[in-house]
């Protein structure tokens, strides 16, 4: 699926569209026609059909250059040849026993090898699995039960790590104390009160709040480039500052590297120069199938350790360490040599500073943030320290609205956020052709960046 020339699109739209007929079926079935919030799109979504590198051909046969990845998921594009054939050849062999298989103890090697935060690993089935298991490692270790979480991090649906999730203006407290915010209907108010909220990058204002709660503190969760944030990467003091005041007190730290493991061989652990107690793992780790994994120093995963009797945390799963995820893990995995990584950095550092400079020349407001493989665009441009700086305005939304709609109209696929990542199968090619159309769609309108 090679280059092309900027075209229109917009086959999903009409009414007789195969999107549309899908789209039809799906409300009689599902819950407003969606299993995924994030993939919903008004007036209807697209149906994708297949995928092939870094393009993904719908169901009206449109292709679009993918700059999502399945929300990161996808380090090699959509059908690698070599995770393909891992895949196919364990599928043929069995998918799924009542019993361990050689490929989880060849992945995990790999995993603990690359880490330096991370002994031994456990897996799951996704990110939120993943987050949720380390959160109970950590009560499970320290015997405590409450944790602390950034304000505006997304770290999955497990209840405690949900909260101050998507907080506005008139409800999120103060600075130094944000409040604890439900993100779903009926979270139960015990919920809460085992949440504390810290700003992020806000060294002093999170310390001294992680020191007055330290003793009923079993974790700190924290995503050092989170994306509900706006892709923000943590500062390297407060990075050191919280690992200091965790370790003082006996807290475990959980880096959240469900996203930011793309960030580098050695994961965003290595880029940062942070070794966490905990570290929750997912997407790139699956090669495109469903995974998650907790993984840690060996005396806080040995809460999981069944050699005893019951664990302090028990831990099961039916599809955990599934053999065909994790023969394709593995591939996927030992392709993103050192160098893999290096050229993923090149390649983002150019997409970011050619949007830059792209919204420059057209003088319209607007930022890009990020490092390595990923990326996001902001309808504004200020200053990005936190949440609340990069919580946008009601007009600034909407132009960002139609900004995507416009890139998706055009043969590009971005989250509706901004948020944007690049697998192995994009290269310089790839990169001019986005910045081509996304030229031509910030001037389209004037006011669409």
């Amino acid at each position: 699926m090679a280059q092309r020339a900027m075209t229109e699109t917009r086959a999903y739209a009409r009414p007789d569209s195969g999107s549309a007929k899908l789209w039809e079926r799906a409300q009689g079935v599902l819950p407003g026609g969606n299993s995924r919030t994030t993939v919903y799109m008004a007036p209807r979504p697209i149906y994708a059909a297949e995928g092939e590198g870094c393009w993904i051909v719908d169901v009206d046969g449109d292709r679009r250059l993918d700059l999502l990845n399945n929300y990161t998921a996808l380090i090699h594009g959509h059908a690698h040849p070599a995770v393909t054939e891992a895949a196919t050849r364990r599928l043929a062999r069995g998918s799924a026993f009542p019993l361990p298989t050689a490929e989880e103890i060849d992945l995990a090697a790999l995993i603990v090898g690359r880490l330096d935060g991370v002994d031994q690993v456990r897996f799951a089935n996704s990110g939120s699995e993943a987050v949720m298991m380390a959160i109970k490692a950590a009560r499970g270790f320290t015997g405590r039960s409450k944790i602390a979480k950034f304000e505006g991090a997304y770290h999955g649906s497990y209840d405690w790590a949900e909260v101050s999730l998507g907080s506005g203006p008139d409800e999120w407290g103060p600075l130094e104390a944000p409040a604890s915010i439900p993100y779903s209907k009926g979270t139960p108010a015990s919920v809460l009160e085992d949440v504390v909220v810290l700003p992020f990058n806000r060294t002093e204002l999170a310390v001294a709040r992680i020191e007055r709660e330290a003793k009923n503190l079993a974790a700190v969760l924290i995503d050092p480039m989170p994306n509900r944030v706006g892709l923000i990467p943590a500062r390297a003091d407060f990075l050191r500052a919280i690992r200091e005041v965790t370790a003082a007190h006996g807290i475990c730290l959980i880096f959240d590297e469900v996203i930011s493991f793309r960030l580098g061989y050695r994961g965003a652990q290595g880029v940062f120069g942070i070794r966490p107690d905990l570290t929750s793992l997912g997407k790139i780790i699956g090669g495109g199938f469903p995974v998650g994994a907790v993984g840690g120093r060996a005396e806080v995963m040995a809460v999981f350790d069944p050699r005893g009797g019951k664990p302090r945390v028990p831990h099961g799963g039916t599809f955990n360490a599934n053999p065909v995820t994790m023969a394709a893990g593995l591939a996927a995995m030992q392709l993103m040599d050192e160098k893999a990584f290096d050229r993923l950095d090149e390649v983002g550092g150019k997409l970011r500073s050619g949007v830059q400079a792209c919204l420059e020349r057209a003088g319209v407001p607007g930022a890009v943030t990020g490092m390595g493989s990923l990326f996001r665009l902001h309808p504004a441009e200020r200053a990005f320290v936190d949440y609340r700086s990069a919580v946008s305005s009601d007009a600034d939304r909407a132009r960002l609205d139609r900004l995507h709609r416009d890139l998706i109209d055009h043969g590009i696929l971005l989250a509706p956020t901004g948020l944007g990542c690049l697998s192995t199968a994009v290269g310089e090619a790839e990169i001019e052709y986005f910045l081509e159309v996304l030229n031509a769609c910030i001037h389209k309108k004037g006011d669409s960046a």
